[in-house]
């Protein structure tokens, strides 16, 4: 169980790997591994993209990206085919096979999220996924401005923490962070 001290980020970091980990366990089934799904779930959003687009998406190098894709081209399930005007690029889509696979994996992963959030209201996760939301556009706006504006000075930080740790901890004691 956690707890108010441990660190956002942990817990964070902690549901998506055990969701990565039943989600695993469910589309091991299908013959794929994570990086083959998250080839299709690419390709799927952005059909016709080229190798190097595909290794961009993934954070992985160029090599490793085209490797995947020898094995899902192996399987029937992405075709490469060459850019017109310049034969050097190839773009790749997803076969009809492929499409049948990914609406399969699509209902794992929404099963995965319903089992997941199980125990939550609906206004509960709806709360947690507007949450989640702010958490992550504040994230990105930090890492696309090389010298943030910071919300608090390092001494006004420090107060605040002072401050937050208990108020969370008898928030979370009383149960108010989310009204049932």
């Amino acid at each position: 169980m956690s707890s108010p001290d441990e660190p956002i980020g942990f817990l964070i970091s902690d549901v998506a790997r055990l969701m990565r980990t039943v989600f695993d366990r469910r589309v091991r089934k299908l013959g794929l591994t994570r990086a083959q799904w998250l080839v299709l779930t690419r390709l799927h959003r952005r059909p016709g993209a080229s190798q190097s687009e595909l290794a961009d998406m993934m954070e992985v190098e160029k090599a490793t990206a085209g490797r995947l894709i020898d094995r899902l081209e192996a399987k029937g399930w992405v075709e490469r085919r060459a850019q017109a005007g310049d034969r050097r690029i190839n773009r790749v889509y997803l076969t009809t096979e492929a499409e049948r696979v990914h609406k399969r994996i699509w209902r794992i992963a929404e099963a995965t999220v319903d089992d997941a959030l199980s125990d939550l209201s609906q206004r509960e996760a709806g709360q947690l996924f507007k949450l989640l939301g702010r958490i992550k556009s504040r994230l990105v706006e930090i890492a696309d401005n090389p010298a943030p504006q910071l919300r608090a000075k390092n001494g006004d930080r420090d107060a605040m923490r002072a401050r937050s740790k208990p108020a969370v901890r008898q928030a979370v004691a009383e149960d108010e962070l989310v009204a049932p």
